[in-house]
């Protein structure tokens, strides 16, 4: 059970943050066009914005299969998981609470100067987290 858990939860990961560590990287750019002559820049940021709330959503499956996966390979308490599991909610916290509230604001013609550097930090955060299932510092199955 432990490795359908495990593999759900990566292709999880891999579908629902992939797109918007893309989508949120790739919306400065269009968020700094809007206020130019880019015809193509409000369709595609809106698309883009879309992209990430809509995946957002999704990607609440991740930490849930992540705690059950944890769970049944009995690392629910490892210090390597329970990092992840606070970096995982830091990153959600920068999603919620920075990238898509900015990304809204510049969709409605507000000049937006964070959408890199809070993109930027939620990308930087999975990155970590994704080390740290690899790794496992601490672990006895760990590199």
């Amino acid at each position: 059970m432990s490795a359908i858990l495990l593999s759900a939860h990566v292709i999880a990961a891999i579908l629902a943050v992939g797109p918007i560590a893309v989508a949120a990287s790739m919306f400065p750019r269009y968020a700094r066009a809007l206020h130019g002559p880019d015809a193509e820049a409000r369709p595609a940021a809106s698309v883009l914005h879309r992209i990430c709330r809509a995946y957002a959503t999704v990607g609440v499956a991740v930490p849930v299969l992540g705690f059950a996966t944890a769970a049944s390979m009995g690392v629910l308490t490892d210090a390597w998981v329970l990092v992840s599991i606070a970096l995982t909610a830091a990153a959600a916290v920068v999603l919620i609470a920075a990238v898509l509230p900015a990304q809204r604001a510049a969709l409605d013609g507000a000049t937006v100067t964070t959408l890199a550097m809070t993109a930027g930090i939620f990308n930087l955060l999975w990155v970590i987290v994704t080390v740290l299932m690899i790794v496992r510092p601490g672990s006895s199955t760990g590199v």
